[in-house]
């Protein structure tokens, strides 16, 4: 309003909200009464902004919102030059969701001078409000949208460093699906606040939708270490969850939740995170604060039982589910016994407890919830028959599941023909996936099996024609990469190459390219030219400096080369920090303390390989070097008839006769010497 400054106007508002009620005045003053036209105008607006206020204040009261609308425009109608209370007016209008009537007044107000920023501001939050606001079925209203869009690229073409328009002209682009405009528009948030907060979480949103999880990360990394806040590291953890790096998503909660008020489900989160990244004690921790909070929960419980359980602490384990088993009886809960049992290495007394429990809740129909619990059931039991190497039940198991629900069947199919190629029944593996490809010949997933089997009974040329063949196989990046992994095992490695080089000139982003890159790196390694093999893994590591995958694996093809063991151990130790439980890693850091002569350190480290990885013939070779320097020769024998018979178990693709023979010399001569001793 012409003469008069915001701060006063507000100033003089408050001061009437100190006696409001039925002491202020209840109708817009006349002009006659003054003759100051000027000094009514204020009068009038001043009181129907504390009208305003009462009306935000008691919930938007009808009689409040007409008293400050009567004053407002009588403001207006002694004082038409002013801009300032038709602006507040529409500011009503929209506060109290009359939003057709606020329109019409900013509109007003660019009739009288289309440069007014204030009325465009206005006009673009009521448009974008309505994008959603009177559609059915949530559906965006596509014209309002266009409209908010039209209104906010107009202010910044008069104000480019209006960061609010900035930001929300970026959030309308990604909402309508131009993700290039949005980029752009961040960009120029960017530009104009470097530590813009919705400019890197709007910017990484944008990544995130087109798949660049990767990139999406960076920039929230860059915008929590400018401002933390629990929903940027929330959203942190979510991208994170999404490429299943667990253990930096439990990172991202961990520094959330001291920020935000009692959540339980942000603790349930972390504890999920931390259980799924194999950070048993914190997750223990976790879940006995859950518990203890909520004591009837039966979940808590249940996932106290399976921490106990990785732990090796049984009697813990079923301590907590029997409370687990006083709060439900439902088969899941009893379900759990199966799991201690198994870890106990008494998988097949494992089986006989699922067997009976299979037995003891059979029914002849079942209810939709019973239907997908017993399914659950069957699912758990197939597994364990397939680590007891029991094919032949595993796959009977299986078979009740299509029974039960025969929309699965082709996911059963898919199951049967991997426990058949797990337990080397390679010709049993491809007739049944040729008659579940004939069955479903639509289903990708059984398409792409049938070719891996083809690829393991070395026909790698028809495996490969076959996954041509698909629809659109040339630009199907899942399925160059297999065709790509099927080159790598039979050692044809500038197939390989080729199919690689190609799928990175064809991605769109790191979170494209960053995978490709670690299988060159990979290919170059089995390829014994250790500096390119390198050169790719950095690649890797300068995107990503926290990828488990690429620091193990850098790391141990220095200690298995014996160069530069300090840096290998380094880069170990974080891959095993950032996953602890994972087989491959510890038997990486195992071979590093075994370079670097801690032989200790070494054993303890294999053999807790062994527990998470199973009978790996690698990790059994690496323990049998072990022993033997540690002057063991009957358990090093042990642990090389281990990783032999496990060479002669594994899927044609793993065997590596150079690796055989190998450890058939070190096997022996270490007889030999056992011998000669005995003489």
């Amino acid at each position: 309003m012409t003469g008069f400054g915001r701060t006063a106007l507000l100033a003089s508002s408050f001061a009437f909200l100190l006696g409001a009620g039925e002491a202020v005045a209840q109708t817009p003053a006349p002009a006659a009464k003054t003759g100051d036209v000027k000094s009514e105008a204020y009068y009038n607006f001043a009181m129907g902004h504390m009208y305003g206020e009462l009306a935000n204040a008691y919930g938007n009261r009808g009689e409040y919102v007409n008293k400050a609308i009567d004053f407002y425009k009588e403001a207006i109608k002694l004082d038409p030059a002013s801009s300032y209370v038709a602006e507040e007016l529409s500011e009503l209008y929209v506060q109290v969701g009359q939003y057709q009537k606020a329109i019409q007044e900013a509109e007003d107000l660019l009739k009288q001078n289309p440069n007014n920023l204030n009325a465009r501001r206005i006009l673009a939050r009521i448009y974008s409000r309505m994008i959603g606001g009177d559609q059915p079925n949530g559906r965006v209203n596509t014209e309002m949208l266009k409209q908010a869009v039209d209104q906010y690229k107009r202010i910044i073409e008069a104000d480019p460093k209006d960061e609010e328009s900035l930001s929300m002209l970026a959030r309308l682009y990604r909402a309508s699906q131009e993700k290039e405009l949005a980029e752009q528009t961040y960009r120029k948030l960017l530009a104009v606040d470097p530590s813009s907060e919705d400019a890197l979480t709007g910017l990484a949103a944008v990544y995130a939708d087109r798949g660049d999880l990767p990139g999406a990360i960076q920039l929230l990394k860059k915008a929590v270490e400018k401002e933390p806040n629990p929903r940027t590291l929330v959203t942190l953890a979510e991208f994170y969850e999404t490429l299943k790096d667990y253990s930096h998503a439990a990172d991202a909660l961990k520094q959330a939740i001291p920020m935000a008020q009692e959540n339980e489900a942000l603790l349930k989160a972390l504890g999920r995170d931390l259980f799924e990244a194999g950070r048993a004690d914190e997750a223990l921790e976790v879940y006995t604060e859950l518990a203890k909070t909520n004591p009837k929960e039966v979940e808590y419980q249940i996932r106290l039982t399976d921490l106990y359980t990785r732990k090796k602490q049984f009697p813990q384990a079923r301590a907590a589910l029997a409370r687990a088993k006083q709060l439900s009886a439902s088969p899941e809960v009893r379900a759990e016994e199966a799991d201690i049992l198994d870890a106990e290495e008494k998988t097949p007394e494992a089986i006989t407890f699922m067997q009976g429990l299979l037995s003891d809740t059979k029914r002849e129909t079942y209810s939709d919830m019973e239907r997908q619990m017993r399914l659950g059931l069957l699912e758990r039991t197939a597994q364990l028959q397939r680590k007891a190497k029991r094919t032949p039940d595993a796959v009977q198991t299986y078979k009740q599941i299509a029974d039960l629900d025969a929309a699965l069947s082709s996911r059963v199919d898919l199951m049967v023909v991997e426990t058949y190629a797990e337990g080397r029944d390679y010709k049993q593996a491809k007739a049944v996936s040729d008659a579940a490809v004939k069955k479903f010949p639509a289903d990708r997933s059984l398409l792409l099996q049938n070719a891996d089997v083809l690829s393991e009974l070395g026909q790698v040329d028809a495996a490969v024609k076959e996954l041509n063949a698909l629809p659109n196989a040339a630009k199907d990046r899942g399925v160059q990469t297999a065709i790509a992994q099927f080159y790598e095992r039979a050692k044809r490695y500038n197939d390989e190459k080729r199919i690689l080089d190609q799928l990175e000139s064809q991605a769109a982003n790191d979170g494209e390219k960053t995978p490709l890159v670690f299988m060159r790196g990979a290919m170059y390694e089995r390829m014994k030219n250790f500096d390119e093999a390198e050169k790719e893994f950095r690649k890797v590591l300068a995107v990503d400096p926290d990828s488990a995958q690429a620091l193990n694996y850098l790391g141990y093809m220095l200690a298995d080369r014996g160069v530069r063991l300090d840096e290998a151990q380094k880069m170990i130790s974080k891959a095993v920090e950032i996953d602890p439980e994972n087989g491959a890693y510890l038997d990486s850091l195992g071979w590093v303390y075994f370079k670097q002569g801690q032989l200790d350190k070494a054993v303890e480290n294999l053999r807790h390989a062994l527990d998470r990885a199973g009978d790996d013939p690698a990790i059994h070779d690496h323990l049998g070097d072990t022993y033997s320097k540690q002057g063991k020769v009957k358990e090093a024998i042990q642990q090389w008839e281990a990783a032999i018979a496990g060479y002669k178990n594994a899927r044609p693709s793993e065997r590596d006769p150079e690796e055989v023979s190998k450890v058939t010399k070190k096997l022996e001569s270490a007889r030999v010497k056992t011998a000669e001793k005995g003489r």
